[in-house]
C-alpha cells in the first residue's frame, strides 16, 4: 500500500504518453507547414493583384534598407520566414504544453480513483506548479478533512456503543437485585416481618441507584447539547462557594474532615449559570469526601487572575493513580477497577462538570501527588456565550 508519507515527485510520463506527444507535433507540424505555404500564396497574391499595396510593400522595403543599412528587407521571404517560424514555434509549444497538461491532469484522476477505492492513507505526491498545484494540494486537503471525519465519526460511533454497554450494565445490575427481591416477596419467601422489610428497603435502595444514573444520564446528555441554555447572572463566586461549602459542612464533620475556603480577593464578581455551576461544585465536594480516602482537610481555593476565575478544590486523600487521573473526565469513568455502585456513583459526575465549564468556555484539569489531589477550575469572569436566554 501507498503511504502518505512519500516524498513529493514529479510525474513520469509512459511510452505511450511519450508516443502520443510525439504524434501531436508531426501532426502539428504538418498543418503548420500547409497553413504557412497557404499564408504565403495568399499574400504573395494578394499584393501582386494590388498595385497601390505592392507599391506600398516596395517602399518600405526601401526605407527599411536605408534606416537598418542591411539589404535583407529586400527580399520579403527571408523576412517573413523567421516570424512565422517564431510563431510556429510558439504555437507548437503551447500545444504540446496543452497536452502535457491533459496528462497531468489523467494521473491526478487515476491518484483519485486510488484514493476513492478506500485507501485513504495515501495522498497525490505529484510535484507540480501552478493552478495543478493548487488543485492538487485542496484535493489532499479535502482526503485528509475526509478522513479526519469518518475517523471521528467512528469514535462516536464506538463512544456510544460504549455509553450503552455500560448503562445495561449500570442499569441491569440493580434491576436484578430489585426484581430478585421482589420475586421473594411476591412469593412470599419471608419468615417474618423484619426478613420483608429488609428485602423492600434493599429493593428500594437499588431503585434509589436506578434513578441517580437515569437523572445523571439525563442531565449529561442535557449538557453536552450545545443548545441548551446558558442562564447568564452576575453573582459572586466567593459568595457561592462559601454557603456550599457550609452545606457540606456536617457531612464532612461526620467524616472527621473540615472543609476551608480561601478566597483572594474576597469578592468575586463573574456572569455565570448559578444553577449549573452549583452542580459541578457539589459534584467535586461530593467526590472529595467520597473519594478522598484517608483525607482530614478538604480546601477551596479562589483567586482572580487576569480575566479569568481560578478556582480549586483540593484533599489531602491517597493519591490519584496517574493512569486514572489521566481518563477522570471520561464518562463512566471510576478509580477503582470494578463497576460496583456500592463504592461509586454512576461515574458520570465530573463529565457532567466538565460539560458544564465548557459551556462557560472555561476548562478543568486534575493534578495529584502525595500530598494533595486537585481539581482546577477556569472560568472567563465575562461570558462569551451567545446561547442564552
Amino acid at each position: 500500500m501507498r503511504n502518505k508519507k512519500e516524498p513529493k515527485k514529479r510525474i513520469t510520463l509512459t511510452s505511450k504518453e511519450i508516443s502520443e506527444l510525439f504524434v501531436e507535433a508531426i501532426i502539428t507540424i504538418i498543418l503548420l507547414v500547409i497553413v504557412n505555404i497557404t499564408i504565403l500564396i495568399v499574400l504573395s497574391s494578394i499584393i501582386s493583384n494590388t498595385p497601390a499595396l505592392n507599391e506600398a510593400v516596395f517602399e518600405s522595403r526601401t526605407s527599411f534598407v536605408r534606416n537598418f543599412n542591411t539589404d535583407i528587407f529586400l527580399n520579403g521571404k527571408k523576412l517573413l520566414f523567421p516570424v512565422l517560424l517564431i510563431l510556429d514555434g510558439i504555437f507548437l509549444y503551447w500545444r504540446l504544453i496543452r497536452r502535457y497538461r491533459q496528462m497531468q491532469q489523467r494521473h491526478i484522476i487515476s491518484e483519485l480513483h486510488y484514493i476513492a477505492n478506500g485507501h485513504y492513507d495515501h495522498r497525490i505526491p505529484f510535484e507540480l506548479r501552478g493552478d495543478l498545484a493548487r488543485l492538487v494540494d485542496s484535493i489532499n486537503g479535502l482526503v485528509d478533512s475526509t478522513v479526519t471525519a469518518i475517523e471521528e465519526e467512528r469514535r462516536i460511533e464506538k463512544s456510544k456503543d460504549k455509553l450503552i454497554t455500560n448503562v445495561s450494565h449500570d442499569i441491569r445490575t440493580p434491576l436484578t437485585s430489585i426484581i430478585g427481591y421482589l420475586g421473594l416477596i411476591e412469593d412470599r419467601q419471608y419468615h417474618s416481618e423484619e426478613d420483608l422489610l429488609k428485602y423492600t428497603h434493599t429493593a428500594f435502595l437499588k431503585t434509589k441507584q436506578m434513578k441517580a444514573l437515569v437523572d445523571d444520564l439525563f442531565e449529561y446528555t442535557k449538557a453536552r447539547q450545545p443548545s441548551n441554555p446558558v442562564n447568564l447572572t452576575t453573582f459572586d463566586m466567593v459568595q457561592l462557594v462559601e454557603q456550599l461549602a457550609a452545606d457540606f459542612e456536617l457531612e464532612a464533620r461526620n467524616n472527621g474532615i473540615t472543609i476551608e475556603t480561601v478566597a483572594q480577593p474576597q469578592q468575586l464578581l463573574m456572569e455565570g449559570d448559578t444553577e449549573k455551576l452549583v452542580r459541578v461544585f457539589n459534584n467535586l465536594l461530593s467526590n472529595a469526601l467520597k473519594y478522598g480516602k484517608d483525607a482530614d482537610k478538604i480546601i477551596i481555593q479562589l483567586e482572580k487572575t487576569g480575566t479569568e476565575a481560578v478556582i480549586s478544590v483540593k484533599n489531602n486523600g491517597q493519591m490519584i493513580p496517574k493512569q486514572s487521573l489521566d481518563s477522570l473526565f471520561d464518562r463512566f469513568y471510576r478509580v477503582e477497577e470494578s463497576r460496583s455502585q456500592e463504592t461509586g456513583g454512576t461515574g458520570l459526575g465530573l463529565a457532567i462538570a466538565q460539560s458544564i465549564i465548557a459551556s462557560h468556555g472555561g476548562y478543568i484539569y486534575a493534578k495529584s501527588n502525595p500530598d494533595w489531589t486537585s481539581f482546577i477550575i477556569h472560568l472567563p469572569l465575562t461570558s462569551n456565550n451567545q446561547t442564552t436566554s
